[in-house]
């Protein structure tokens, strides 16, 4: 595995890209965290603001904030939460621009792999979080199906290499209990959300998945004979359903825990 390090500055190709991905676990991963309405939230790592739309739509917040180190992606979380339904701010995860107790739940949603120190990134969301607030977190599971799935194994077999988050090993579903468990947090809980997403045809699936942040670099070396092979060959590993669709699966690993209560 090779450390690369991944960024997303654009918000309209991180929306189409890995943005409904996104969206298609934050739903029921929403659901799972049961929220009471009224509560103040934090999306630490917000980008698009994806997850903040959810918050948004489904959890009634009292208030809404997101802080994320790319200012190109708060710009596009801004036109799609405008003040005041949201405030969106530039802010590093291990070091949380925000008082201490300010929020009811803090949630990293696909961050928590790309944090440099991700027990320092977890500490950070304990702090701002109120006892008995809600700290979460949920990241691909990096030995199962992703979103990518097949085009990295193929452009490897070219000799490509294929960026990874620096911390992928802290997503395993184990890793990420003892990480909660590490933090002092309590109730601590773990699951696992499988997703689908329907693509209209090959070429839908290829140029979306083409422009993720870890695929579109290893794809914009090979030349136009290796693109066109690595394409192929790829076609030749998603099949087709009746209508000419594709289907693609992925998988994430979750956990939630709460905030001791000050004795």
């Amino acid at each position: 595995m090779t450390e690369t390090q991944i960024k997303f500055d654009d918000g309209s190709t991180y929306e189409r890209s890995v943005g409904v991905w996104s969206r298609l676990i934050a739903e029921p991963f929403l659901r799972w965290l049961s929220p009471a309405g009224g509560k103040q939230w934090l999306d630490v790592g917000c980008g698009s603001g994806v997850f903040s739309a959810v918050v948004a739509e489904r959890a009634s917040p009292g208030g809404l904030h997101g802080v994320d180190p790319s200012e190109n992606q708060l710009e596009f979380a801004r036109t799609r939460l405008p003040a005041p339904r949201a405030e969106f701010r530039q802010g590093d995860a291990m070091a949380l621009p925000y008082p201490s107790d300010a929020f009811d739940a803090a949630v990293m949603a696909l961050v928590i792999a790309f944090v440099p120190q991700p027990a320092k990134g977890v500490a950070e969301m304990a702090r701002v979080v109120s006892p008995g607030g809600i700290v979460a977190a949920y990241m691909w599971d990096y030995s199962g199906t992703m979103p990518t799935d097949p085009i990295p194994a193929q452009a490897q077999a070219l000799g490509r290499t294929y960026p990874r988050p620096p911390n992928t090993a802290i997503a395993e579903i184990g890793a990420l209990r003892a990480l909660w468990d590490a933090a002092g947090l309590e109730s601590v809980e773990t699951r696992r959300f499988d997703i689908a997403r329907r693509f209209a045809n090959f070429d839908d699936f290829w140029d979306t998945t083409a422009m993720i942040a870890s695929v579109a670099p290893m794809l914009a070396g090979l030349s136009d004979a290796e693109l066109a092979g690595l394409k192929s060959e790829v076609r030749a590993l998603v099949p087709d359903d009746a209508a000419g669709g594709i289907t693609r699966t992925a998988g994430a690993n979750a956990v939630k825990g709460r905030v001791k209560a000050a004795t």
